[in-house]
């Protein structure tokens, strides 16, 4: 393992991180057999170009999209089910997409599905959206608010989270990594959301305050260069810091949905 190689590593340094995948898909199952939602609506024409829409007792007051990580290599939308416990108690909606992975596609091109997914989740719920996502999600999340991108409700966006996100990719290209994701010169700027402008919209970036420097540091560059706030949460690490959206009083879950 090089030096960059384990300055995005998590897994190697969290206590038991590697059993962190199987326990998020065992809750996350859990979590749906008792959940009113729509699972599976197509936003687009390949097989992970689906969203589970999951919906709270009442009228939604709007709708909250997660975007999983992985590194744009791994996971599915259902393996976050359970995450969306937090939001609902408040009488959100909440939508998570799954999206096609690398190699099969460019970072680029997951981009796009992301704000396809957005739009087309917009149209299944009125009122405001808000975006939260965790790692390669919160990256994309982050590039939602970016002008470059085509957000065809871009003005419906009322919040967004980024929440232990990669706001630069370039040293990824020096990871193994990056022979699965190929990331190149251009793409690292072009999809950095460090190299743009601040979005027209509230943005608040967490990240745990026991993650890897590097993640730490991304997420305090990118609030320094879009001059946001970000929430260093305590005793957090990369795998429990989105623990906080199950909570219905949570400090994360207030910082999403208050005030809207």
């Amino acid at each position: 393992m090089n030096e960059m190689d384990a300055a995005y590593a998590n897994a190697s340094h969290i206590p038991d991180g590697e059993n962190y995948p199987a326990t998020w898909a065992a809750l996350a199952a859990e979590f749906r057999q008792t959940a009113q939602a729509n699972m599976g609506v197509p936003y687009g024409d390949g097989a992970r170009e689906k969203f589970d829409l999951f919906y709270p007792a009442g009228p939604a007051r709007g709708v909250l999209v997660f975007v999983h990580g992985g590194y744009w290599m791994k996971f599915d939308r259902s393996d976050f089910s359970h995450l969306a416990a937090g939001p609902l108690a408040h009488g959100w909606a909440v939508a998570m997409p799954s999206y096609d992975l690398c190699p099969d596609t460019r970072i680029a091109g997951i981009t796009a599905q992301i704000s396809a997914a957005v739009t087309e989740i917009a149209q299944c719920v009125p009122g405001p959206v808000i975006l939260a996502g965790h790692s390669a999600g919160g990256h994309l999340v982050a590039r939602m608010g970016c002008a470059d991108v085509d957000l065809l409700v871009r003005d419906r966006i009322a919040r967004i989270m980024p929440i232990s996100p990669v706001s630069d990719l370039s040293p990824l290209m020096l990871t193994s990594m990056n022979a699965t994701l190929q990331i190149d010169d251009q793409e690292a700027r072009a999809e950095s959301p460090l190299h743009h402008d601040a979005p027209q919209t509230d943005v608040i970036i967490w990240v745990g305050a026991a993650e890897r420097p590097a993640f730490v540091d991304q997420a305090l560059r990118l609030g320094a260069a879009w001059n946001v706030p970000t929430m260093e949460d305590a005793g957090r690490h990369h795998f429990d810091v989105i623990e906080g959206l199950r909570e219905e009083n949570s400090m994360m879950v207030m910082s999403l949905v208050g005030g809207l």
